[in-house]
């Protein structure tokens, strides 16, 4: 298994920084921020017009670029039984 590696950017200093992706649903990514005994885990959750995600960690705002619609067909990709079991029967 690899672990996938992400971008956010830190709203007050505008610096990008690569995190590590514990889990990754269309709802809600966590993520570790750090390494080590330092290391912290943060939430992002979808913002309102879901067009990005944003979590805060020690104070900080972070945002993650991508929307909800973009992290559903990325799963969708990795996993194609996934979207067979969330189909909604009529």
């Amino acid at each position: 298994m690899q672990n996938e590696i992400i971008k956010v950017t830190n709203t007050e200093s505008g610096k990008e920084m690569d995190v590590l992706v514990y889990s990754k649903r269309a709802d809600q990514i966590t993520v570790i921020i750090g390494e080590g005994v330092h290391s912290v885990q943060c939430d992002l959750k979808p913002t309102k017009y879901k067009n990005s995600y944003a979590g805060s960690v020690l104070g900080r705002e972070i945002i993650y670029h991508h929307s909800v619609e973009e992290i559903q067909a990325e799963l969708d990709q990795n996993n194609p039984a996934l979207k067979k079991s969330r189909s909604f029967k009529k």
